[in-house]
């Protein structure tokens, strides 16, 4: 069993910026990958951004350059720093441990308990 606990959420103006940071309890370095999914009122789940162990980044087209993903194999941590965040980017951001090269429209793997992002004025 893996935890994975989320931090880093909150209330923030249009145009701000939050850091999410991802901590998992076991160590990250072997796995498949990380990713960031969200899910706003009324929507389905979404991946947000992912990071494999290769390296390759999968983002939405909706935040490509304004997010970016990063892990630290030494922390066992994944975060995902938003930038120029828009209203729409409201929703509940969860964290997700992939231990297997699945689609990323498959909602497997470890879930978050997720964090709130509210993007408001």
């Amino acid at each position: 069993q893996v935890q994975l606990v989320e931090s880093g959420g909150g209330l923030v103006q249009p145009g701000g910026s939050l850091r999410l940071s991802c901590a998992a309890s076991r160590s990250i370095f072997s796995i498949y990958a990380m990713a960031w999914y969200r899910q706003a009122p009324g929507k389905e789940r979404e991946l947000v951004a992912g990071i494999t162990r290769d390296g390759n980044t999968p983002y939405a087209d909706s935040v490509k350059g304004r997010f970016t993903i990063s892990r630290d194999n030494a922390k066992n941590t994944v975060d995902l720093q938003m930038n120029s965040l828009k209203p729409e980017d409201t929703a509940v951001y969860y964290c997700n441990l992939r231990l297997t090269n699945t689609s990323w429209r498959l909602l497997n793997g470890y879930w978050g308990q997720g964090t709130q992002v509210t993007v408001s004025s």
